[in-house]
Parts: structure tokens; sequence; C-alpha cells
């Protein structure tokens, strides 16, 4: 699965008020010859106002040069970290790292913003985009998942600190998409232990899923292979128990064909033990 697609993204909710407010400075003064330019400029730049430096990020942010929008955004909190413009300077730089792909850098400036402001209005995308920036680091199944449970953990925050905020419908999307990677990363294990005979492992990696993840797409073939599992160790109860949940929850999944089939194979069938820790597991998460 990519994770490179474009993600929705919601600009703070100020800043159409904020990008109106460009202001236009002359930087260069005439009459000054190559060296004494060289010079002033630098004096110039390191002593401009915030207003000036701050307007002159947002035209560079909205003329799509997001490098120069980065270093104006830096130069406001660098040299007016006192100022009104340094907290609003703070939530775009944000924005714009993540735009250029600066992860690290947004999720670092994303948390310093909420820790310096957790009660302003933007604090709410500021957590946003700290979760959008693990997301888009989330790697292959075959791969370590440490991003997509940091996107979790991120993305919950949002969810519970700010639940009227316009970020929660997508937040809770992210974290649907992250937890369907972590139960992934388990089959993944989980497959690798069972093709090995390594039956105690495998079960353990296949009950987390069903135990953890039960409302994500892996759920079917976990309880399949729990299935083919517990057949193969010779616990015919438990693999008649899987077979028998997986087909009252998942009737037309080709996973219970399968299933069925393979008990059929030992002269069994699909029956369920109520009193078994699969019965009880996934109730808790159906309601069956």
């Amino acid at each position: 699965m990519s994770f490179r697609r474009a993600a929705k993204i919601h600009l703070p909710l100020n800043f159409a008020k904020l990008a109106t407010a460009a202001i236009a400075v002359p930087l260069f003064l005439a009459g000054c010859n190559a060296e004494k330019d060289l010079d002033l400029s630098s004096y110039v730049e390191s002593t401009e106002p915030a207003d000036v430096l701050y307007n002159q990020a947002l035209a560079n942010l909205e003329a799509g040069r997001l490098t120069e929008a980065s270093k104006k955004f830096e130069a406001v909190d660098k040299q007016h970290p006192y100022s009104e413009y340094a907290r609003k300077a703070l939530i775009m730089g944000t924005f714009t790292n993540y735009r250029q792909g600066k992860y690290v850098e947004a999720i670092n400036s994303g948390k310093r913003f909420v820790n310096l402001y957790p009660s302003d209005q933007d604090a709410a995308y500021a957590q946003y985009l700290i979760g959008l920036s693990y997301f888009r680091q989330i790697k292959d199944v075959t791969q370590d998942q440490g991003d997509a449970r940091r996107t979790i953990e991120a993305m919950e925050e949002v969810v519970q600190r700010w639940p009227d905020s316009q970020y929660v419908a997508d937040a809770k999307d992210k974290i649907r998409v992250a937890r369907d990677q972590l139960a992934g990363k388990e089959m993944q294990v989980g497959r690798y232990y069972l093709e090995r005979h390594e039956y105690i492992a495998a079960i353990r990696r296949f009950r987390g899923v069903v135990e953890n993840y039960g409302n994500t797409r892996h759920v079917e073939e976990a309880l399949a292979r729990l299935t083919e599992t517990y057949l193969a160790m010779g616990i015919s109860s438990e693999a008649q128990t899987a077979a028998a949940v997986l087909g009252h929850n998942y009737p037309d999944s080709q996973w219970y064909k399968d299933s069925y089939k393979l008990l059929q194979s030992g002269g069994l069938e699909p029956r369920e033990n109520r009193g078994s820790w699969i019965s009880k597991a996934v109730k808790s998460v159906v309601g069956s």
C-alpha cells in the first residue's frame, strides 16, 4: 500500500485573514556601491520588522517558493521570538515544512507550537500536522511500523483534545489506516512463523490481530490462519471454533470457504466453543 498519495490538507483557520495582511516594504536603498549594498542588506535582514518578514514569507508561500518561505518564517521566530508574528510564523512554518516533505522539522515545530500555545485556535492544526508527518513516513508492512504507532498516538490526541475541530474526521481515518498497517505487520510475522512450523509463535501473532485489531480487514485471515495452525497442532476444538467464528461473522469470505474445506479434509466441521478465547475476543469486537 502506498502512502505517497496526497493527503487532504487544511490550512489554519485564520490563514486567509493572515495572508491579506501582506505589506510591501522596499529593501534596497539607491546610491550605494556593491560592497556597501552587501553589508547593508545583511544588516537590514537581521533587523527587519516582524510583520515585514512574516508577510514576505506569506508571499513566498503563495508563490510556491517554499524554501524561501521557510527561511522567512524561521527568521521571524529567531529575530522576534516574543512577538505575535512569531506565533503565526511557527504554525505556518510547520505547514511549510510538511509541504516540503521535511517531516522531522514539521513534527518538531508542531510539537513546539502545541507546547507553547496549547489553547490557541491553531493548536489542533499543529497536532494534526504532526500526525500527518508521521503518517507520510509509514513504511511497507515488511519494515518497522514505528511511524504507524506514532501516527495513531498523534491523531488520537487530535480526536481527544479537540473533538469539535475540522480535523477529527480525517484524523480518525488516518488512525484506521495506521491500525490496519500494524495488523498487517503482525500477519506478516505470523505467516513467517507458520511457514517454519513455529506454531506457538504464529498463534501469538494471529491472536494479537484478533484481540487488538479485530475491526481491521486482516481479522478474516487471522481467524483462517488460527484454524490452520491449531489444526496442525492437533488442537481440533480451537481450530473448529476459529472457523465457526469466521463463518458466523464473515459467511461470504473466501477465507471461511478455505477454512471449511481444510476442516472437512480432516473429517471435521466448524463448531464454536463459546468458552474459547476466540469466541470471546471476536464477540467483544463485533458484538455478536
